[in-house]
């Protein structure tokens, strides 16, 4: 099976083209379009002194293994402990993969949850799951987080304001999108990785034989022809502003720069990368993913996933920390390290800058793995319980909510939903969750499933 494969058998391909200007630079207009008529005013649910502008959702694909990254079991048997062992936090008590070191000194801004449970083990039904919030059902296609933050909070700028990097995948069938909500609000997928040397954003160049001459002769006959409409008509067109805007995005070297690390100081690149000494490049690519959202959020979009792979690991689990440079696998599929750098960039870059407490930091996944270590080294599905990570925005850190038994295989205490999550993460956003979107059908949709509940202790 290939590194980047799920066991379900579909690739990492693009999901999505947002964008694409054509030869005559109408694809991007008729998705500014589509985004400005979906406006609509915030809720003005939520009295927390602190409320997150934004958020970074860190999407471990594939199922993390909850016992070897933030639920390990030091005093349980060897084939359920796994080959790596456990270190201390600054909290009291609480352990978490000898891999995690930096992360381990910064537990006191973050909240783990250790009790998340699922009835869903394959890939589509719980990315689906946890992406919405709502149990899957052919009934309706339910829309991802991002989309409804995108819909509710949109940024006033000219970028997307639901982007995912590099971008998000379907899976048997089940896509992860807008759902009912216009496709203005599914993700713009950047459809190139920033931890790679090939790195370059699709759509923000021009396509072969067009260029800004040849843009801006577009748009002024656009407006040339809106002109000659009656006036009523012209009011209620927004077909030329639409076209205002992408033509702001696509020439805009402001917006374009938002996606060049190269921008970034040395030694702020160094924080995120895995090996400073090798090429920042191809040498931890979520360090270079967990950056890029950072430079998206300073400028304003309200939703940002970093979608790493690797995480379906059915076979030996030394490889999430293997860092030997003689072995080719070691520098795509160091993920555990790697992941420990990451959050420690990121949760440090978002303090100094003084955003972390209007940034929310989410570190998710499809489910946890199997508590038995399986004939071949490695771990299977396990959606029982698993582990979920929190930080910045508004959230208490510094504690464990929930916890699973003595071999992480079921929840012990406190069992907490996708919904729980969904109706947490919107609350924190000031949003809320009772709040109804409607259906093209014009049926009334909670953002959140209506029996799920609020994590109050994660409140700050």
């Amino acid at each position: 099976m290939s590194l980047f494969q799920r066991c379900d058998g579909i690739t990492r391909r693009n999901f999505v083209r947002v964008g694409g200007l054509s030869a005559l630079g109408m694809g991007l207009g008729q998705f500014f379009h589509r985004r400005r008529l979906t406006a609509s005013a915030p809720s003005t649910h939520g009295d927390k002194s602190t409320q997150a502008r934004s958020c970074i959702l860190i999407w471990l694909d594939g199922g993390a293994s909850h016992l070897d990254l933030f639920d390990p079991k030091p005093n349980a048997p060897s084939e359920v402990r796994g080959p790596f062992g456990s270190i201390a936090t600054r909290l009291t008590g609480i352990r978490i993969s000898e891999h995690l070191p930096q992360t381990s000194n910064l537990m006191d801004k973050i909240a783990l949850i250790r009790s998340v449970t699922s009835p869903f083990g394959v890939h589509n039904f719980a990315l689906q799951y946890l992406m919405t919030g709502y149990k899957p059902t052919p009934a309706l296609e339910y829309p991802s987080m991002g989309s409804t933050v995108a819909h509710l909070l949109q940024n006033p700028g000219v970028l997307p304001s639901n982007i995912a990097i590099p971008d998000l995948s379907s899976r048997d069938g089940a896509t992860i999108g807008n759902g009912f909500l216009p496709s203005s609000t599914k993700h713009f997928s950047l459809g190139s990785d920033p931890g790679k040397s090939t790195y370059k954003v699709r759509d923000l160049d021009f396509y072969q034989g067009l260029d800004v001459s040849r843009l801006d002769r577009r748009r002024k006959m656009v407006n040339a022809m809106n002109r000659f409409g009656d006036l009523k008509s012209q009011a209620e067109s927004s077909g030329d502003r639409d076209l205002e805007q992408a033509y702001r995005l696509i020439t805009s070297d402001r917006a374009k720069a938002a996606f060049n690390l190269e921008e970034e100081p040395q030694q702020v690149r160094e924080r995120y990368s895995l090996d400073p000494r090798a090429n920042l490049q191809d040498s931890n690519n979520i360090g270079q993913q967990c950056l890029l959202a950072r430079r998206l959020v300073e400028r304003g979009v309200p939703f940002v996933t970093v979608n790493n792979t690797g995480w379906d690991n059915h076979l030996n689990l030394a490889t999430y920390a293997n860092r030997n440079p003689g072995d080719s696998r070691s520098a795509s599929h160091a993920l555990i390290p790697g992941l420990d750098k990451a959050i420690a960039a990121l949760i440090g870059d978002l303090a100094d800058r003084d955003i972390l407490d209007e940034t929310l930091v989410l570190i998710m996944t499809d489910f946890g793995r199997t508590p038995k270590i399986n004939s071949t080294g490695g771990r299977d599905h396990w959606p029982n319980c698993f582990s979920v990570a929190m930080a910045g925005g508004g959230v208490q850190g510094g504690q464990v909510i929930g916890s699973s038994d003595a071999l992480g295989e079921f929840v012990a205490d406190r069992p907490i939903t996708p919904g729980d999550l969904s109706s947490t993460i919107y609350t924190l956003l000031g949003l809320d969750p009772s709040r109804e979107l409607t259906t093209p059908q014009g049926r009334p949709i909670r953002l959140a499933p209506e029996d799920s509940k609020v994590i109050e202790d994660l409140l700050a």
